[in-house]
């Protein structure tokens, strides 16, 4: 990478950082609106009258998801940036191990918060189903979902990691030669789009699944990816446990034994 523009590198770091943290805030950025009137509305149509009270919007569970694909793209960009204060040699030792780290507590995070997001959804599902009081209930906690809000967010995340995509390409062209980063690239800004298309495509009332469904989807997609780079971090540890074993002094040869007393 001899021709690297260090700049562009750093850049990039920063904008898909900025992705990461607008989607770990998505939670506390979208939902907690209003939806009293909502509910109402929807309680006259099942021909149910209901003294709702305080009823909010929920938050969502896709774009923060997405923070576990984009966790990814996080770290691949930071080991590109690492090699411009870290020795190459040094690196190398470091790398294998770091990243099997890595990868193994995103497969478990990811495992956990996949369940969560399934069990939640058979409640949806359960509740929306059980006409007319389950269903009151689905509206009141998961009915109307704030789309304009997560419209937003997602609008400004597509927009950070296509800047994050130009800026790799920017600092170092040979980047698109790299399949991996090329499909990680490829991975999070189609599920980005995707997730918008969901939030437009089903009635308001749906919303909540169709997104809870997306976050499923996220999940086994960062598993995937944990276990693309746990695999590919192994020869990167036996190489390096290699060159340590090579670099190591050798053990002096052993004395001759001692001959034994009374011979001449």
């Amino acid at each position: 990478m001899g021709d690297l523009r260090k700049p562009f590198l750093v850049l990039a770091f920063v904008a898909i950082t900025l992705v990461l943290l607008v989607e770990v805030g998505s939670s506390l950025l979208t939902g907690g609106g209003d939806a009293t009137g909502a509910l109402l509305v929807g309680a006259a149509d099942l021909g149910v009258e209901v003294d709702a009270g305080g009823v909010s919007e929920p938050s969502g569970r896709g774009t923060s998801y997405l923070a576990l694909i984009d966790a990814v793209a996080v770290w691949t960009t930071g080991l590109f940036c690492l090699s411009l204060v870290v020795p190459e040699r040094v690196q190398g030792r470091i790398q294998g191990v770091a990243t099997l780290i890595f990868s193994i507590l995103l497969i478990l995070g990811s495992l956990v918060l996949l369940i969560i997001a399934f069990v939640e959804l058979m409640i949806m599902v359960s509740l929306f189903l059980a006409v007319p009081f389950g269903t009151l209930a689905y509206l009141a906690l998961w009915g109307f979902f704030p789309v304009g809000d997560a419209a937003v967010l997602l609008g400004l995340a597509l927009l950070l990691k296509l800047v994050w995509a130009g800026l790799l390409v920017l600092a170092q062209p040979r980047f698109l030669q790299n399949k991996g980063l090329v499909l990680m690239i490829i991975t999070t800004l189609l599920c980005t789009v995707v997730l918008e298309f969901l939030h437009n495509l089903v009635p308001v009332i749906l919303v909540s699944i169709v997104d809870d469904v997306a976050a499923l989807v996220f999940a086994i997609i960062a598993i995937v990816w944990g276990l693309v780079l746990l695999i590919g971090s192994i020869p990167a540890i036996v190489k390096a446990i290699r060159v340590t074993a090579a670099a190591l002094p050798a053990a002096p040869p052993a004395a001759p034994p001692a001959a034994p007393p009374g011979r001449s």
